[in-house]
């Protein structure tokens, strides 16, 4: 085995494939964000921005990316799908200011007779006289033998057939894609095995899809096998099940495989939220390296591991991809999970009333609540009486709301033992709410944070009578803090979630100006 690790080429392909995913549509502003995050920050080798002639808003789109990949060096690292039609393609993609075609070629026999109608000598000279042009303008030209996958499965020779009359072409790489995500590891290592061995002066790239839930498995196949590069797209974005995920073959390549790759692992959590925020996808919260959850524990015995001597970790830490580790609260939940939690808030408790929030978590747990460190401190503060975290109380309420009008509301509250009153409007019950608990906070020195998400959940088979919570994701400048509420009524619930962010914040704030 070499001492020295291989060097593998990451492409992203979220702009392109990623935007075949049913519903996802990006913008020429989101486009231009995404692609100056994958190849400035994420630092990956290449990206697909787009296919050609799809539309005017395409066009611009990938004109923006160019100019500023021309001006940042990234020019040639830009590529665009393009087809077989000789100029047209090529001519789009230059008007755009592009560098790269990726020619889509036909590569199985099946496509080539009975969706062109043509033979493998037909399609070829097509192939040759759209490479030939693209070649006279300067494009630098990348290949992809469209569901390459059954093609090799089913005529071995068309294959072969296709790249003998294109090897000696003006082609950088040869991409062999799985079209329909339909290989298995050993599958890929046999068929990639064959082609490197058969070609070991071509570039072949693997473009997987995960029908099967094996693309990443596929991926560590073709590495073994020889490949040089690997597309992927973020959060799995692409058509049916998608492609293989970025986050999870980058680290598979570098733990499991010891390859050499180019991308900064400390952005793949940023770049994930900002595809989801944009693609309107949500990814699952245990989904490898960029969920929320996957670097939290749950069991209590995890915790108390952890705490004795890092038991529980491993090479997979949260501090590698800018992430911290968190022990959850709940039924399972044992002393060792409460004691981390504890010094997250810096706060110390004695043994008996450490005994005492946790009877309290594990009961929270059984009735199926969901608990946060940020309800600690109301927990710790219920269970001891102590009023140290009751800064602001909500007296009273009272919201109108009416089909096309403004609401407004009442409140009355009460600021570290002050009584006010303060009435708002706005946009809606809790939009009006912000506004009237605002009026009082300025008197404090206190503005609340900006909303970086908002949740509202009620149980699964739950009734018009069922509770409400409501999850509120806050942009604290240096950090994300999340706080929930729970009421019959989603406004009343979303007032709760408010009241608890003030309450640390206000609490914080008395710590840090005694």
């Amino acid at each position: 085995m070499s001492l020295n690790p291989r060097r593998i080429q990451l492409m992203d392909t979220t702009l392109r494939d990623g935007e075949q995913t049913q519903g996802v549509a990006f913008t020429p502003t989101e486009k231009v964000s995404i692609a100056k995050a994958l190849l400035q920050n994420l630092r990956v080798d290449r990206i697909e921005v787009a296919s050609a002639r799809v539309s005017e808003g395409e066009k611009e789109a990938v004109r923006n990316i160019n100019q500023w990949a021309q001006q940042e060096g990234f020019g040639d690292r830009v590529e665009v799908l393009g087809f077989v039609d000789h100029t047209r393609s090529v001519d789009w993609i230059k008007s755009t200011g592009g560098q790269v075609i990726n020619l889509l070629a036909k590569g199985s026999e099946k496509h080539c007779r009975e969706q062109l109608g043509k033979t493998l000598e037909q399609h070829c000279a097509d192939v040759l006289q759209t490479i030939g042009y693209a070649h006279e303008q300067g494009l630098k030209i990348n290949i992809y033998l469209e569901d390459w996958s059954n093609g090799y499965k089913d005529s071995r020779d068309y294959v072969f057939g296709l790249i003998d009359r294109l090897k000696d072409a003006p082609l950088s790489h040869f991409m062999l894609p799985d079209t329909l995500g339909v290989m298995a590891p050993d599958e890929v290592f046999a068929s990639f095995s064959d082609m490197c061995g058969r070609y070991p002066n071509l570039q072949f790239d693997f473009h997987p899809h995960n029908d099967y839930g094996l693309a990443t498995a596929n991926v560590m196949a073709a590495v073994r096998a020889g490949v040089s590069a690997v597309h992927c797209t973020i959060n799995c974005l692409g058509e049916r099940a998608g492609n293989a995920s970025l986050a999870e073959v980058a680290v598979v390549l570098r733990d499991k495989m010891n390859m050499e790759l180019a991308i900064d692992e400390s952005h793949l959590v940023r770049i994930s939220n900002m595809v989801e925020n944009f693609s309107g996808k949500r990814i699952a919260d245990n989904a490898p390296i960029v969920g929320a959850d996957v670097f939290t524990q749950t069991a209590g015995i995890h915790a108390d591991g952890d705490q004795k001597g890092g038991l529980y970790k491993t090479k997979l830490g949260p501090e590698r991809f800018s992430r911290t580790r968190s022990y959850a609260l709940g039924k399972m939940s044992g002393k060792a999970s409460l004691k981390k939690n504890l010094e997250q808030l810096e706060v110390e408790l004695s043994e008996e009333d450490q005994k005492k929030v946790l009877a309290r978590i594990v009961a929270l747990g059984d009735s199926k609540q969901t608990i946060t460190t940020d309800d600690l401190p109301f927990i710790i503060a219920d269970v001891l009486e102590s009023k140290s975290y009751q800064h602001i109380k909500l007296l009273a309420c009272s919201v109108n709301s009416g089909l096309d009008l403004q609401s407004t509301v009442s409140l009355r509250v009460e600021v570290n033992g002050d009584k006010h009153q303060a009435t708002g409007a706005g946009n809606g019950g809790f939009d009006a709410f912000i506004d009237a608990i605002g009026t009082v906070l300025v008197k404090y020195d206190y503005t609340l944070p900006k909303l970086a998400d908002f949740e509202i959940r009620i149980p699964k088979g739950g009734n018009t009578n069922a509770l409400t919570e409501c999850v509120i994701t806050w942009d604290c400048g240096h950090e994300l803090r999340k706080t929930r509420g729970v009421h019959v009524n989603q406004v009343f619930a979303a007032m709760l979630a408010t009241i608890k962010l003030i309450n640390i914040q206000l609490h914080e704030m008395a710590n840090t100006n005694p």
